[in-house]
């Protein structure tokens, strides 16, 4: 049984996605598209072990659930065309080949960004539908909690059930007014697959590549916009490194320790390019370097650098300096505490770090312990250094990253 869902699960995270896709393009509701994927899910749990794993888990998980609309349709007594219609694929939905369609898996995103919603619903929903990810880990991803993440997304199915939104790519003029939100989920999707809120692995790259994939379309559909270029270089110069954030045997490395021979280059001039064409488009129209060209900025200082101590710590200091004030957060205020720790020393990156701590802001993360703690043991302050990541051990759920911080505590002795 432990075998069989493995495999559901393995199966779900290759082609979940796509699964809920073809359901809702099918249905045209998003609400009743991941209900009865996970009911066929819990099918699979059932048959699998009984029957055999099917030659295409894709296609079966896709079929089962084309019936349970099917028995929904029937339970609402609305056998109508869509009916006929849906019936008519489950012969197509059984082939020996399974043919997602990749256009499905952009109309979801469009759909779940709608106008209709919140920005807050819409990245919750974005998150749950095309990346997949429990309300557990994207509470952790929001900084927020679980209850208020499943409201969210419950919210969000009902509202565009009742505006009776279409599953569809919208009209090109209505390109412009979702592209913010678009952005945003496509950016934290990557985000999870950089580093995981939870499981085993540091990394997710197949979360990541999924990201990579639609950052591409979108810029793609809007190739006179700076931004979308400028993410898709950003998350070029953050994949470039994969290869070397994990040892051989998938412990964590850190980035003072990674071998930047491992470091895609190839990859990292894609993105210089990438980057110089989002400026370029910007200069153009007039307005400077958006949020996304700033840490792709960040992210260039890194990936060209031989090593740590060479990093140009200065300019990243600069480029967090604006960008905390074009799109301020606490994550950026955190992170420009240590690049101006690397810069002016561990006291001058502390007091900036004891200031985001004074004011509640990542209450409940782990970040703040955790670099507070890389600070304070700068400054050979070991035994509160050692509390703090313990504590930062303490309030992640991503094992990989407790051991960091744990492996951190054990040097400190």
């Amino acid at each position: 049984m432990n075998d069989t869902r493995r495999t559901v699960e393995a199966v779900w995270r290759i082609e979940g996605l796509r699964i809920v896709a073809s359901v809702a393009k099918m249905t045209g509701d998003l609400g009743l598209a991941e209900d009865v994927a996970q009911e066929a899910l819990l099918e699979a749990l059932g048959s699998w072990p009984r029957d055999g794993i099917p030659s295409n888990p894709g296609a079966w998980l896709t079929a089962v659930a084309k019936r349970r609309v099917i028995d929904a349709w029937r339970r609402r007594e609305r056998l109508d065309e869509r009916y006929a219609a849906i019936a008519h694929t489950l012969g197509e939905a059984t082939d020996d080949e399974w043919r997602p369609i990749d256009d499905d898996v952009m109309r979801l995103i469009f759909t779940a960004c709608h106008p209709a919603l919140s920005r807050e619903s819409q990245v919750a929903l974005t998150l749950r539908v095309v990346a997949g990810l429990s309300t557990e880990e994207i509470a952790r991803m929001l900084l927020t909690t679980v209850p208020t993440v499943q409201a969210r997304i419950t919210r969000a199915k009902k509202s565009l059930s009742a505006a009776r939104v279409p599953f569809e790519t919208p009209d090109p003029s209505e390109w412009k007014a979702r592209l913010s939100a678009v952005l945003g989920v496509v950016y934290l999707v990557f985000t999870e697959g950089y580093a995981a809120t939870a499981g085993d692995r540091w990394v997710r790259p197949d979360l990541a590549d999924e990201a990579l994939r639609l950052g591409r379309i979108v810029a793609g559909l809007l190739p006179r916009e700076p931004e979308p270029l400028a993410l898709v270089a950003l998350m070029e110069f953050q994949r470039s490194r994969f290869a070397a954030r994990e040892s051989r045997t998938g412990e964590p490395v850190l980035l003072a320790d990674q071998d930047r021979s491992r470091w895609d280059r190839g990859q990292i001039a894609r993105a210089v390019e990438l980057l110089k064409r989002a400026d370029a488009l910007a200069a153009a129209r007039g307005i400077g370097r958006g949020s996304y060209a700033l840490q792709a900025a960040i992210a260039q200082c890194h990936a060209v650098a031989p090593s740590v101590e060479e990093t140009d710590w200065p300019r990243i200091v600069l480029h967090y300096e604006v960008l905390g004030r074009i799109a301020p957060s606490a994550i950026v205020e955190l992170n420009r505490a240590v690049a101006v720790s690397m810069t002016y020393g561990p006291e001058a990156g502390l007091r900036i770090v004891d200031g985001l701590e004074a004011s509640g802001a990542l209450r409940g993360s782990y970040l703040i312990p955790s670099v507070r703690g890389e600070l304070l043991a700068r400054l050979g302050r070991a035994d509160e250094a050692r509390s703090e990541l313990r504590t930062a051990a303490e309030l992640t759920a991503n094992a990989a990253q407790q051991k960091v911080l744990r492996d951190k505590v054990e040097r400190l002795r």
